[in-house]
C-alpha cells in the first residue's frame, strides 16, 4: 500500500509526509482575473515541488531559487483578504504576498497571485 499523498498548494506537486495532511490544499494560485489556476490551466503547476521544513511550505521549481512561506501565520490584515471562486464555492482567501507572486508568475509566465485558504474557513468542496 503506498503512503498517502497530500497537496499543500492545490494542483501543485504532491508529499506524503505525514503533517502536510493538515495543510491539504491549504494554498492555491490564482491569475489576475482571480480564476482558480487547476493543471488543465496551467500544466506546470505540475513541475512545482512542495515540501513542509521547520515551520514553512518550502516550494521549488525548475530554474527557480526555491520560496519557503510561514505555514501559520495569524491573518489579522484584511486589506490582504479577498473571495475567489472554486468550483461553485465562494472561498475567503488571504494574498501571500509580491515576492510569492512574482515567483510563481516567473515559473508560470502569466501574471498570478499565490493565495491561501483563510484559516477561518469552512471546509472548501475542491472539483475533481
Amino acid at each position: 500500500m503506498s503512503a498517502p499523498a497530500f497537496q499543500p498548494v492545490a494542483e501543485c506537486g504532491e508529499t506524503s509526509q505525514q503533517q502536510a495532511q493538515a495543510y491539504h490544499k491549504r494554498w492555491l494560485v490564482a491569475n489576475d482575473a482571480g480564476t482558480w489556476l487547476t493543471r488543465a490551466l496551467s500544466p506546470r503547476l505540475a513541475e512545482v515541488a512542495v515540501e513542509l521544513r521547520l515551520g514553512y511550505l518550502v516550494m521549488k521549481a525548475p530554474g527557480m531559487l526555491r520560496m519557503d512561506i510561514p505555514l501559520d501565520v495569524i491573518e489579522d490584515d484584511d486589506s490582504v483578504r479577498y473571495q475567489i471562486l472554486i468550483g461553485e464555492q465562494t472561498v475567503d482567501v488571504v494574498d501571500e504576498g509580491d515576492l510569492a507572486a512574482a515567483w510563481i508568475s516567473n515559473f508560470l509566465q502569466v501574471p498570478c497571485r499565490l493565495l491561501k485558504v483563510h484559516p477561518d474557513m469552512e471546509a472548501v468542496h475542491w472539483p475533481n
